[in-house]
């Protein structure tokens, strides 16, 4: 809630403009409150949503806060791509991890943003600037951010653990891209004793709806999400002469109803749909119906991957 590029701002849950007097503010505030009242008849959720507006927003020095904090940049982003993060300074474990995770999308973003703006912009991750863009560019903004989020959960699973960000997939069906093919990008390959997975990271900006195994409604855009995902994980099935053990389609906690939704097995895969706070326990238990992976299979699967897969920002 409000840390999406397609969701509403507190100022829109409260009915106002960015720039109201905190007077205004304050009246919106008790209006929306009565409206919203469920010993009134209003609805539970937009309650919650006004209260959590409110509580970002409601004094100046929250204000103040929430428009200086509340954009979409990480400290390591820049202007014009993608710096790798700092070093971190805790010495706990972490999965090892190549490539980026959301370095394609950022940059996708930044060059759609200089073509629809036409001019210089100061800052494409203001949250006021995010809010006047074309939906479709907020879209490529919160996919970044999802996938940067998974990357983050991954890390965490510890040294067991091995996980490829932002790997290209061509068009024609390698998973190297050739220069004359327009590139695509699996999120995430993520490998340890649990199995092998291919996953996707995505924020639909509302809560996920389901018909015959796949994801729809207005937001997804013109690819099914889960059959994107499936020919992705198959290509560099055959490239790499590996065998996934899953697939995984990662969303925000707020767009999920349960903390993980079983798709059944799909074109031989067993598809998962998870919440991020969900995702380590799911990989560390494994999606169900995989196969686990020990000894030296893991070490030839790992080999295998690491020669064969090409990152999205070499």
């Amino acid at each position: 809630m409000f840390d999406s590029p397609l969701s509403a701002s507190a100022y829109e849950v409260l009915g106002v403009v960015a720039h109201a007097s905190d007077e205004e503010l304050r009246r919106a505030y008790r209006l929306q409150l009565r409206r919203a009242h469920p010993d009134t008849g209003g609805d539970t959720a937009v309650f919650i949503q006004v209260q959590r507006a409110w509580e970002l927003v409601g004094t100046p020095a929250l204000r103040a806060a929430y428009d200086r904090g509340h954009g979409f940049a990480d400290d390591d982003t820049t202007w014009d791509g993608w710096r790798a993060p700092a070093a971190r300074t805790d010495t706990r474990p972490r999965a090892k991890a190549y490539g980026q995770a959301g370095a394609s999308r950022r940059r996708d973003y930044v060059a759609r943003v200089r073509a629809w703006a036409g001019s210089e912009v100061p800052d494409p991750y203001a949250p006021a600037f995010v809010r006047t863009i074309p939906r479709e560019l907020r879209r490529i903004l919160a996919a970044a951010l999802a996938a940067e989020e998974t990357a983050r959960a991954v890390s965490d699973l510890g040294i067991g653990f091995t996980a490829w960000h932002d790997v290209a997939v061509a068009a024609g069906g390698s998973a190297a891209v050739a220069e004359t093919e327009p590139a695509d990008t699996l999120d995430h390959i993520v490998l340890g004793p649990s199995g092998l997975y291919g996953l996707s990271s995505a924020d639909f900006g509302g809560v996920a709806r389901f018909r015959g195994g796949e994801i729809i409604g207005p937001e997804t855009g013109a690819r099914a999400p889960i059959a994107a995902l499936l020919g992705q994980v198959r290509i560099v099935a055959r490239a790499a002469r590996v065998r996934f053990g899953g697939a995984i389609l990662v969303l925000p906690d707020d767009d999920l109803a349960q903390a993980t939704t079983p798709l059944g097995t799909i074109r031989d895969t067993p598809v998962v749909v998870s919440r991020q706070s969900a995702l380590r326990t799911l990989l560390r238990a494994g999606v169900p119906g995989s196969r686990t992976i020990g000894g030296t299979e893991l070490f030839d699967v790992r080999s295998r991957i690491q020669q064969t897969v090409r990152l999205a920002q070499e």
